[in-house]
This record gives structure tokens, C-alpha cells and sequence, in this order.
């Protein structure tokens, strides 16, 4: 399978200590791809502040909507779609619900449906919550209290979407959690624990492929 992953920081293997990027060997994406081996071909395409619909207006190129349908034809042909986003649509700048950051979800979806070859199978990841305390001196202003309690409210809304859309789901929040370090990025330990839980669900999303044919 070619398996395009797509996604923020989280996905890009931001470093909770902000000193760059994990290597090969840490990220869950790269270690996605150890797990299921030269068979598979695990596309990272991960993002530092990407969101689904919402615009900053200080780095340009973030809306996830903006680039899924460009990003698809770079890789095409896809048969798995894997995406995980909303960490940063719960930035107080956009003063988001987690139903309206799952509307910009859904949005990024049917453009991606639309651009690509042949169809595609889908798996929606929920996002890990934000830490207690992210928005506290020293940590991440672009965040508060209320952020935190959007991010946590985001699974509900999300599955809803998966249900929707006829896609696999999984609640990274079930997992993994940011490290205490910046109370919003995966320590290594986590992007362990987050690559050993979607390797065993695109593994039980291929059984049920294989029930069906």
C-alpha cells in the first residue's frame, strides 16, 4: 500500500524541547513504516502549525484544505489516507468549536476524494489533548484554558465524521499524551505508543478489506 500521512507537527516529529525534528527511528510515522515493512510505502507529509480550514495569517501555506488536493496528486496513486489534524485550529486566534474544527475536517476530506485516481481507503485520527497549562507563561500563548477543553472535546466530533465518511477511526488521546515538557508535542515514548496503535489498526482495516472481497 501507498499510505499518505497527513498532518501537523505531531505528524512532521516536532520535538518537544524545540530543538528540531525527531529522527527515522523516533517518529511514529517512520516507525509506521518499520512495522509494516518494504511491502508498504509510508509517505510523510506532516506540517509545524498545519490546520484544516483556518488561516494564519503569520506562515503562510498552513490550511490543510489548501494543500490536500496538490499534496494527493504528488503521491498519487494513495490507498490508505491517514489524517490528523486539529491541535492547531484549538489556537485562541480562531476561537474554533470542536464541531466547527470537525466541519474543516469533513471540508478537507471531500477535496481529497477529489483529487486523486482511484479511491482510497481512509483512517481519521482525533488528536492528542493539549496539557493542563499550555497556554501558561513559558509554555505555547497561542493557546488557554479553553483550548485545552476544545481539544478534548474533539474525538467525539471526529468520530462522527469517520462515521460519515464510511472511514476507520482512532483517538490518539487513547495513547498518547504531550509530553510535559511543552504540555503539546510527543515525547519520543509517545510517538512510540501512538506508531504501535495505528500499525494495529490499519493491520485490522486490511483483515476487514480481505473479509470483504
Amino acid at each position: 500500500m501507498n499510505i499518505l500521512c497527513f498532518g501537523d507537527s505531531n505528524t512532521y516529529g516536532y520535538k518537544q524541547d524545540g530543538t528540531g525534528r525527531f529522527d527515522t527511528d523516533t517518529r511514529w510515522t517512520s516507525l509506521l513504516q518499520k512495522k509494516l515493512g518494504a511491502d508498504h510505502r509510508v509517505i510523510e507529509e506532516g506540517l509545524c502549525g498545519r490546520t484544516t480550514v483556518f488561516q494564519d495569517d503569520l506562515r503562510e501555506g498552513r490550511r490543510g484544505l489548501d494543500l490536500i488536493g496538490v499534496t494527493l496528486e504528488m503521491h498519487n496513486p494513495i490507498d490508505l489516507f491517514i489524517v490528523m489534524l486539529g491541535t492547531n485550529d484549538c489556537k485562541t486566534r480562531y476561537n474554533a468549536s470542536a464541531g466547527t474544527i470537525a466541519k474543516g475536517l469533513a471540508q478537507v476530506i471531500q477535496k481529497a476524494r477529489k483529487n486523486v485516481s482511484q479511491p482510497f481507503n481512509l483512517l481519521v485520527i482525533s488528536p492528542i489533548h493539549l496539557g493542563e497549562g499550555v497556554g501558561d507563561p513559558g509554555f505555547d500563548p497561542e493557546f488557554d484554558e479553553k483550548s485545552v477543553e476544545v481539544s478534548k472535546k474533539l474525538a467525539e466530533e471526529y468520530h462522527k465524521v469517520a462515521l460519515l465518511h464510511h472511514a476507520a477511526f482512532l483517538d490518539a488521546s487513547a495513547f498518547a499524551s504531550p509530553s510535559t515538557t511543552d504540555r503539546e508535542h510527543l515525547d519520543a515514548a509517545g510517538h512510540a505508543a501512538l506508531a504501535n496503535a495505528i500499525y494495529e489498526k490499519v493491520i485490522d482495516m486490511q483483515k476487514e478489506l480481505e473479509k470483504a472481497v
